[in-house]
């Protein structure tokens, strides 16, 4: 007669959350907590203020009492024309110079990423106008685009212009000539972060498709392109982010001249040139709504692609 051993009782099983566990949970938060509370009292204080004075008709060294208005300044926003029109100046540089940034920083770091001889050398040129100064960068260009400056004087020995022209200070042309400022500045940037993007994909990809016979532009819609989304929505909130925050550009080239201010000097202009901080604040606070609601549509946009 056969016997059936007993069956052996399975362990115990161990709690997810061990002792040792909550204690390196409660050992983080206890040093996350400093600098957090740095982080949130730096961001959101003035953040609070802003929002306070946005209410209020406070003015830069007024010796009036600081009264409560509520929503005078933006009903003086919403009908306030020369906002608009710094609005659309922002938007306008923002789409120019983020789309040519983006089409020529992509094919900067396909060629950077490639393997040729002189790459790194070419890593390190690339990087030159990124690393000088806006302001330099700015006033440099300004004394280049007026009249009696080297691109007029090319311009005119070449054939190109009939006569000296004045980039700057045309209205028609002054747009332009920010936007390809920034353009140039900014491009290797733009390069840099798609490299970094472009690096991290296995060149195992590359190999295996190959042997199926793949050609570079398939491998760049089927391989490169998915697997550069992230990066390329990095990038793309970061320079649309600055762009609509421009300023230092602007200011160089224009200073405070109606017709080409962006929303960043309007708002500098109102605060600190007028005096009218509560109304000031109020701009400052539409500009961060407009800035929120392009950051909404970036991450609408990636999570529509990334499904």
């Amino acid at each position: 007669m056969s016997t059936v051993a007993p069956p052996v009782p399975a362990p115990p099983r161990r709690r997810k959350s061990t002792k040792l566990k909550r204690r390196q949970t409660r050992l983080a938060w206890f040093l996350l907590v400093p600098s957090l509370a740095v982080v949130a009292f730096v961001a959101l204080y003035p953040l609070g203020k802003t929002i306070f004075q946005s209410f209020t008709d406070e003015e830069f060294l007024a010796l009036n009492p600081v009264s409560w208005i509520g929503l005078e300044n933006y009903k003086d926003l919403w009908n306030d024309t020369i906002f608009r029109d710094s609005i659309w100046t922002t938007l306008k540089f923002t789409v120019i110079t983020v789309s040519f940034e983006f089409v020529l920083g992509l094919v900067i770091a396909l060629i950077v990423n490639s393997s040729f001889k002189g790459r790194g050398v070419m890593r390190a040129v690339m990087l030159v106008p990124w690393a000088i100064p806006t302001v330099v960068a700015a006033q440099m260009w300004k004394s280049m685009l007026q009249s009696n400056g080297v691109i007029s004087d090319a311009g005119v020995r070449l054939g190109i212009l009939a006569q000296p022209h004045a980039w700057i200070a045309d209205p028609s042309t002054a747009l332009a000539a920010v936007c390809a400022v920034d353009i140039w500045k900014t491009t290797p940037f733009v390069a840099l972060l798609l490299l970094a993007g472009l690096q991290v994909i296995p060149n195992d990809l590359y190999e295996a498709s190959e042997v199926d016979g793949a050609n570079p532009l398939q491998q760049f819609w089927k391989i490169t392109l998915p697997l550069l989304w992230p990066a390329i929505f990095v990038t793309l909130i970061f320079r649309t982010l600055d762009a609509l925050r421009v300023f230092d550009v602007f200011y160089v080239f224009f200073g405070n001249r109606l017709g080409t201010q962006s929303m960043a000097i309007y708002a500098q202009s109102t605060i600190v040139s007028d005096g009218y901080v509560g109304y000031g604040a109020a701009i400052s606070m539409a500009i961060f709504l407009v800035i929120a609601l392009f950051v909404v549509i970036y991450l609408s946009f990636q999570r529509v692609v990334t499904r």
